[in-house]
């Protein structure tokens, strides 16, 4: 293990989420906020800018890293990321409990949602951002952004590091040069950004009637008076696929505009960025010709419409009246929150139909593409498993048969199907796992009570309360069902299943293997 390499670079994370850290504290100056929540990113930006410094003093004998020191450091990053990420939400005191700020940041950094505030309205400006800045943080990938800066290795260190982090089954480099590969992915992604800032910014963004009906003129006005700052936050969940709400009933107060530039930013979201590079330089129709590009809007129009005809055809009784319009823009806006592991809502999918919200479950399951900002078990691999099974019952017909299953127009290699099927019996056993460790709460059996648009209700803290919990970390969605709803949080749970929903949260975002080699005796071993 090169543990002066490890160090060197971790200490460039720790300095960079310091210079991150003062986006939140001009905010605080912003909105002129108290001497404590200003406190709150000074302290944590002087000591990770300090002890970063001192962990770039020692030279490395060798700058080279292998793969299991990239995949380690990976895991390394996104632990200590959280610890110092969490440190302004307990100083400022908006999340007094350091487990619960822990909780919180995990899942903004790994895009997941997924929240332990009960009452968002409690929330500083400071903080609310700090959240949803952390979407578009670990969107993309902390390491990815460091590996514009550093010297780039001709051992290939710096693929071992973008391998690690980026989601999916196959990584590669779009040019020649990494450093080059990372800069236009960030370049596509800060376009995207502040391209749906600017619409955002220039449509009508939240409904000042319907808030007014709901929250009262005062709440109504101060929402609607912060629309620059809401569309920033909005389009950092987007471009990050996480879906922490800043305003008490996520997007349900979003206008209808709104509402229809944040699903199909969702979707574009979704997309491998690799296929945005490909558009740039006018090869149109290869992205045309994706199996996971294709695959990925089936999947995305089917749900919609499963969504849609439960939700028009009253399939079954639920609370809430939608004409056809609604039924459509709300089919959409979840199949494209959830498919993308975003998580927004519009409207309490909680109390709907059977067909929908399995349908919602299912694509919580998939994702979207590889090589997108998106969780997930990622639509490339879904396509992947489903040859490879194929392949296997030829096999059982012909034993003789040769495999001539393609992927993206290349032959698919016996490695990748075994990497895939290995990838989802790793993800299924955690599942499991985290489901079972989940049941020993004392939470289980407890009775929530909901306040929604479909009105006040109770739900029981049951199995599929779990269920959806451990669903929803694993493939970084957010909110979940039944006592974990859109309308819920997971401020219910014990300090030991949250710790447990953590991890979860960051095994999913990283794909499982590098966290594993993270606590492998061999891996720290001195080289």
């Amino acid at each position: 293990m090169n543990y002066k390499k490890l160090g060197k670079i971790l200490g460039k994370i720790m300095i960079l989420e310091a210079i991150l850290m003062l986006a939140p504290l001009v905010v605080a100056f912003i909105y002129k906020e108290s001497f404590k929540h200003i406190l709150a990113y000074v302290i944590p930006i002087a000591a990770l800018t300090l002890v970063g410094f001192l962990l770039q003093l020692p030279r490395p004998q060798r700058n080279s890293l292998y793969q299991k020191e990239g995949f380690a450091l990976t895991a390394l990053v996104w632990i200590i990321m959280t610890l110092f990420g969490a440190v302004p939400f307990v100083i400022s005191g908006d999340i007094p409990n350091y487990i619960d700020a822990c909780f919180e940041i995990m899942s903004g950094f790994t895009t997941t949602g997924s929240s332990i505030i009960t009452d968002i309205t409690d929330m500083s400006h400071s903080t609310l951002f700090w959240r949803s800045f952390s979407h578009w943080i670990g969107g993309m990938g902390i390491l990815v952004f460091v590996l514009i800066f550093i010297p780039e290795s001709d051992d290939g260190s710096s693929m071992h590091l973008l391998r690690a982090e980026s989601p999916g089954p196959q990584v590669g480099k779009i040019v020649s040069k990494m450093k080059v590969t990372t800069r236009i992915l960030y370049l596509i992604y800060l376009g995207m950004t502040a391209a749906q800032i600017i619409i955002l910014c220039i449509g009508p963004l939240t409904d000042y009637n319907a808030m007014c009906e709901a929250l009262g003129e005062t709440a109504a006005a101060a929402y609607y008076e912060d629309k620059v700052f809401h569309a920033f936050l909005t389009s950092f969940g987007c471009a990050g696929t996480g879906g922490f709400g800043f305003i008490p009933g996520s997007m349900e107060y979003f206008t209808p505009f709104a509402q229809y530039v944040v699903s199909i930013f969702l979707i574009l979201f979704g997309i491998n960025f690799s296929l945005y590079y490909l558009i740039l330089i006018g090869k149109i129709r290869h992205v045309l010709k994706s199996e996971e590009f294709k695959s990925y809007f089936l999947i995305l129009g089917a749900a919609v419409t499963f969504v849609f005809i439960s939700l028009v055809g009253k399939l079954e009784a639920f609370p809430q009246t939608y004409t056809t319009e609604e039924s459509f823009r709300h089919s959409l806006f979840q199949v494209a929150s959830l498919i993308t592991t975003a998580g927004y809502t519009t409207t309490d999918f909680n109390v709907w139909p059977m067909l929908a919200k399995t349908s919602l479950i299912v694509v919580m399951f998939i994702g979207a593409m590889a090589g997108s900002t998106a969780g997930g078990i990622k639509v490339s691999r879904i396509v992947i498993a489903m040859k490879g099974a194929y392949i296997n019952v030829r096999k059982l017909i012909n034993p003789r048969y040769v495999p001539k299953a393609k992927f993206e127009g290349k032959l698919l290699e016996e490695k990748t199907i075994g990497d895939v099927f290995a990838y989802i019996t790793l993800y299924s056993f955690l599942f499991v796992a985290a489901l079972f460790l989940l049941s020993f709460d004392p939470v289980n059996g407890s009775t929530v009570q909901i306040m929604s648009d479909a009105g006040s209700y109770e739900m029981k803290h049951g199995f599929f309360s779990n269920f959806s919990a451990v669903l929803t970390c694993i493939s970084n969605v957010g909110p979940a069902f039944e006592a974990v709803g859109p309308y819920a949080s997971f401020a219910g749970y014990s300090a030991f299943s949250k710790i447990i929903l953590t991890l979860t949260m960051m095994l999913g975002r990283l794909e499982i293997l590098p966290v594993f080699i993270l606590f492998s005796p061999k891996t720290w071993k001195r080289v």
